[in-house]
């Protein structure tokens, strides 16, 4: 029998083995001294289960990657298909079925103009690929002064040098800075700063104007704009309106400059539509996708972009024009097999169709949040709503954060079978689609509960 094989004790066990051996992802460890890592033997549906048989609905998605339950059977089933057949072969001068089929597919779903598909491991990834590849681009084109890319205040693209220096969170840049390029920030659109009695349109347009106006002053330097379309996950759910994407596309054709859409949080339904795009009736030059795109199985992440910048790196190969990027497991079959069986569903089960129905009860079990004197705002964007705590809701003063009131909302959580995990004192749901009404109605009272105990004292 291997080690992962054999039977553990308990979680203790477990827990104790882990934290001899492992260093955890966006984690301080010392925190494990009073909070031990949570063993998970399976998951089911939207349940994980531990050692010792205990539950817990996994309301984030596992980081917002599991889209149709734990343990799938259809992507199950797909996965050992795909296993008997091809585990892997580099994609670097070969080909296979699973790759080319998700990007035929993928192509066919996606916003218009987007017609070529490159493949990497992971949303951190896909947005290098896009950066490299706009770069390159004007480069081939022979203009070379575009060497900046223009981003959002309070973004979030990745954890790889080139994501983070467009990213705009001090939490995860600021102890790298002297390693980043320089980008171009320009105030985000974030609707919770709006005034009062001012839309969600009226604030998304009237914040565009700081986005032409570095357009205009930069547009001759500046390769591509980066947005996460419609929502600013990592940056505390902070959500805005579609009419500014659909302003964005406008002044990125007039000034000559690429639109990025990271959707590798927000893309395949999260925000009511396959991408979040749909909403602005646009197509971005590049669309960066990653997550869902499998399910939550396998790491897999890819960038769509259109035919004119595939036909500039296109040439005899001494001119040295080719896009040279690489990843070892580049379109791994089994990581597109498990993104295929994921497509199948949503059109089998006409999910998209489905999910309005979930939102309702989402935002049914959400409303109960909006008059507490500690919650500054509720907002939702489809699948996706958050909850943001505060000291003061007449003045939206927040709490120091090194009271880390999020932290006890997610302590009290597990306590009671649900993971939550808010973005410092912003708690949200993010469950995957195969949540019943009555899971969402459990998991809004452990977080109303929760909420009422971190913001007792």
């Amino acid at each position: 029998m291997t080690p992962a094989m054999e039977p553990a004790a308990d979680n203790a066990v477990i827990a104790a083995r882990d934290l001899a051996v492992l260093w955890h992802p966006c984690t301080q460890m010392k925190d494990h001294e009073t909070l031990p890592p949570v063993p998970i033997r399976r998951g089911t549906g939207v349940w994980l289960e531990d050692f010792e048989g205990r539950r817990y609905l996994d309301a984030i998605s596992s980081w917002w990657v599991n889209l149709f339950g734990h343990a799938n059977p259809r992507i199950n089933a797909a996965l050992r298909d795909q296993l008997d057949a091809l585990e892997h072969v580099m994609l670097a001068g070969f080909t296979h079925l699973p790759a080319l089929e998700l990007a035929e597919r993928l192509v066919r779903i996606a916003p218009p103009g987007l017609s070529r598909a490159f493949y990497a491991d992971n949303g951190s990834s896909a947005v290098e690929v896009a950066l490299k590849m706009s770069f390159h681009y004007w480069r081939n084109l022979g203009r070379e002064k575009k060497t900046k890319f223009i981003t959002l205040t309070n973004s979030y693209h990745g954890e790889t040098l080139g994501a983070l220096a467009v990213g705009d969170l001090p939490l995860y840049k600021n102890t790298y800075h002297p390693l980043l390029m320089t980008s171009l920030p320009v105030p985000s659109p974030d609707c919770f700063l709006r005034e009062p009695g001012q839309s969600w349109a009226e604030h998304s347009m009237q914040r565009f104007d700081a986005m032409r106006e570095a357009l205009d002053r930069h547009h001759e330097e500046v390769c591509a704009v980066i947005v996460e379309p419609l929502v600013q996950c990592a940056g505390s759910m902070r959500m805005y309106d579609p009419v500014y994407l659909a302003r964005l596309r406008t002044a990125c054709d007039e000034y000559g400059v690429h639109l990025i859409a990271d959707e590798i949080a927000v893309g395949f339904g999260r925000t009511g539509t396959m991408f979040a795009c749909e909403q602005a009736g646009i197509g971005p030059d590049f669309l960066c996708l990653s997550k869902g795109l499998t399910g939550g199985y396998l790491p897999l992440s890819v960038v769509l972009t259109r035919e004119e910048v595939y036909h500039a790196f296109y040439d005899d190969y001494p001119r040295m024009t080719a896009f040279l990027h690489s990843h070892s497991y580049t379109g791994n079959p089994l990581a597109c097999r498990a993104a295929l069986a994921t497509l199948d569903i949503f059109e089998q089960d006409r999910v998209i169709e489905r999910n309005t129905a979930l939102a309702g009860a989402l935002a049914a079990a959400g409303a109960r949040f909006a008059d507490h004197p500690h919650v500054a705002e509720v907002r939702q964007r489809g699948m996706i709503l958050a909850i943001e705590m505060v000291k003061d809701r007449r003045t939206r003063e927040p709490y120091p954060w090194q009271e880390r009131r999020g932290r006890r909302v997610h302590r009290h959580a597990l306590e009671r079978g649900v993971l939550l995990r808010p973005l410092g004192d912003v708690i949200y749901f993010m469950p995957p689609y195969v949540i019943t009404p009555e899971e969402i109605e459990y998991l809004a009272q452990v977080a109303w509960d929760g909420l009422v105990a971190a913001t007792q004292d």
